[in-house]
């Protein structure tokens, strides 16, 4: 969402996170911005503004994406689960902070069931303490803004009384075989596809020190235009982030996976497009998106890993770096270096270019041009990607 929100043309402040290891990496990809490592409960509006470079400024928009697994349609869909309430905290850090607008991404299960309830109440709320909200919410597909991965949310905004509801992002890409909702959208470009997300990063087994570090100085082969972009070859006219100092010969965040030959030759022998028999892990088709990328549960609820898609030629599970071009996130956004922490990053986040595409539309209602900025960053300290959840801890916390 930051970085959505940055292309986009937005100056983003402040972050709130719990988990001390994706602070760390929020802090080393956004160096400007200020990360309140703790849980929402905990944080005023007043905290936020005094710590980070807001102070008493008028905010543009807050943006949300509370954990989804309490209203996840993959998951039980406890009623009660306390992560569920979290979305009624940010209600709360809305009308403490007042923002012109607020954003609220989740999973499309809270639209169903009982957890709709959760919705209405949530909606109910805001309009009784001064803002409006577009009741006839909608669920984007990230495939249908640029993003090689069929991936539904929801998204809710909202605006202040005095403000004009922005509207939602109409589509700017279909996936290659038009869903019938999108029969009257045949006109626009085709998504970009796996391979040309991923086609052109150096193989990761060609790398014999991808078993036990996250870099490698490689050779890239010829890349699509969607690849041009996520190496930072060219960039498109409405990306106003602000450039990343970073080495273009570098392949990071892929880590091997060292598969036994079994696992291997159950890969190999599995159709593109389908899902692996016993694994259930799905092989990427080259010419189709990826399937929903999925971040597994944290170390409160068992620490299970999320099946990763099969890479579409090499008997593989994708790597971090793969999934990140598959999530829209450009080659200098760093992930942590262990697997398991990456693909929870990757996979617990909104894709940029789907943020971007809903940023836009307060962009307009704003009615701001946005400028391309003229500083250019240097990325965090290296170390910040290192940390384990000790280390990480005594960072934030002492």
């Amino acid at each position: 969402m930051t970085l959505g929100f940055e292309q986009a043309g937005f100056d983003v402040l402040a972050a709130v996170e719990i988990d001390p290891i994706h602070c760390a990496t929020h802090e080393f990809n956004f160096p400007f911005c200020t990360v309140l490592c703790k849980s929402v409960e905990q944080t005023t509006g007043m905290e936020i503004r005094e710590r980070s470079l807001i102070g008493d400024q008028e905010i543009d928009a807050v943006i949300c994406g509370s954990p989804c697994q309490g209203f996840s349609l993959m998951g039980k869909r406890i009623f009660d689960d306390p992560r569920n309430s979290l979305v009624f905290h940010f209600h709360r850090l809305v009308l403490e902070l007042q923002p012109k607008f607020f954003v609220m991404e989740n999973v499309r299960g809270i639209t169903i069931g009982e957890h709709k309830q959760i919705l209405k109440l949530l909606i109910d709320e805001f309009k009784a303490y001064g803002y409006q909200v577009e009741e006839q919410y909608q669920i984007l597909n990230a495939a249908n803004y640029g993003v090689p991965q069929a991936r539904e949310r929801l998204f809710l905004l909202g605006a202040r009384k005095d403000i004009t509801l922005p509207n939602y992002p109409q589509p700017i890409t279909q996936i290659a075989k038009p869903q019938p909702n999108l029969s009257d959208n045949s006109q626009l470009p085709i998504c970009p596809t796996v391979w040309q997300a991923i086609g052109d990063l150096p193989e990761a087994e060609d790398y014999s020190e991808l078993l036990h570090k996250d870099w490698v100085i490689a050779e890239y082969k010829k890349p699509s235009i969607y690849a041009e972009v996520m190496r930072g070859i060219k960039t498109t006219t409405d990306n106003y982030a602000y450039p990343r100092q970073f080495d273009t010969r570098i392949l990071s965040s892929s880590l091997r996976t060292n598969h036994s030959e079994t696992t291997r030759q159950r890969f190999q022998e599995t159709h593109q497009g389908e899902r692996e028999p016993i694994s259930r892990f799905h092989k990427l088709h080259p010419a189709g998106v990826s399937n929903t990328l999925r971040a597994g549960t944290d170390k409160y609820k068992g620490s299970f890993t999320s099946p990763r898609p099969i890479h579409p030629f090499t008997p593989r599970c994708i790597t971090v770096r793969e999934a990140a071009r598959l999530h829209s996130y450009p080659d200098w956004f760093r992930f942590h270096i262990t697997k398991w922490h990456g693909f929870r990053q990757v996979g617990n986040s909104v894709p940029p270019l789907l943020a971007k595409a809903v940023a836009q539309e307060i962009i307009q209602s704003l009615k701001i041009s946005p400028v391309k900025p003229s500083i250019k960053y240097q990325l965090g300290e290296e170390r910040l990607l290192q940390l384990n959840i000790s280390q990480a801890e005594q960072y934030y916390y002492f």
